[in-house]
């Protein structure tokens, strides 16, 4: 066995992994505050990375200030999302408003394909070296900054959660909503606030993998990619989602190295897939999932 090339691929796979765990950690924030899978994930990175990308190439700015306008940008986007097309829709079903994700989904997919047009636009160079030596293997400077970056906004979760007076009034609302709002909790804006994290937090994934990738509709497509390691965390735990995500982005680059030249490629798209299907034969409420119990 090679173990150079087996350790290059984990180390590969930790670094999207700590990236998946990040988009990851956005689909639970959602879920744990309002009880919702938002199918329109994938379109929050689309539209963090075309934003990004519309500001650095017609008005020429840094990188830095234009990655910042982004993160601004999108903060109103998620507001804007909640307050106007989901607010309306809390005590209906939570099937009704998992359609209108998906019909966000749809639309904004349609919308940026609009605007942007279908093929893949780079991103202008950001970086004088492109690549880096890390214990003798090879790594693009684009993933450390997005390992950085993700431990950076995992170190956030960690103290918003469990010190910050926001943090806690969410962790409230997701325990019991009638039950914060006794204690004064305003549960629309701990609605907005969530959706207004994950939009950004989703938009640093999606400027990532425009830079490595290009800007593509295919960026959207992370959103579902990402669902397998929401799922093997279990979607009520934060902590979960980071293991999930570190979990498939190893097994994705591993199982697409050595199976790809016995089965003629694809593997690695479909690897999290059949981590997902398993998961749910399995343990159908993830490694962290609160298991639901009814009594009749």
């Amino acid at each position: 066995m090679n173990w150079e090339l087996l350790l290059q691929l984990t180390l590969n796979g930790l670094i999207v992994g700590t990236l998946y765990g990040v988009v990851a950690m956005s689909f639970v924030l959602i879920y744990k505050a309002s009880q919702v899978v938002n199918f329109a994930q994938g379109e929050f990175l689309l539209v963090g990375a075309w934003v990004c990308w519309w500001l650095l190439t017609q008005f020429q700015i840094p990188f830095l200030w234009g990655f910042l306008v982004t993160l601004a940008f999108m903060t109103l986007f998620g507001v804007l999302i909640q307050v106007v097309v989901l607010r309306p829709l809390i005590g209906e079903p939570v099937i009704s408003v998992i359609m209108v994700t998906i019909g966000l989904s749809i639309f904004f997919q349609a919308l940026m394909k609009w605007m942007f047009g279908v093929f893949a636009q780079p991103f202008p160079p950001i970086f004088a070296t492109q690549a880096v030596r890390v214990l003798g293997l090879e790594v693009q400077t684009v993933y450390l900054m997005s390992l950085v970056i993700s431990l950076a906004i995992m170190a956030a979760f960690a103290w918003f959660f469990t010190a910050s007076k926001y943090g806690l009034a969410m962790r409230a609302t997701a325990f019991d909503q009638q039950v914060a709002q006794s204690l004064g909790i305003s549960v629309r804006q701990v609605f907005a606030m969530s959706w207004a994290i994950s939009a950004v937090v989703s938009a640093v994934a999606g400027v990532v993998v425009g830079v490595v990738n290009g800007v593509s509709s295919a960026l959207s497509f992370y959103g579902i990619k990402v669902f397998p390691a929401v799922i093997l965390g279990g979607l009520e735990s934060i902590g979960g989602a980071i293991i999930g995500g570190l979990t498939i982005g190893v097994l994705e680059n591993i199982m697409g190295s050595y199976l790809d030249v016995y089965l003629g490629g694809g593997v690695k798209e479909i690897a999290p897939f059949i981590v997902l299907i398993i998961i749910l034969m399995v343990k159908p409420y993830g490694l962290f999932g609160i298991k639901e119990i009814e009594r009749v």
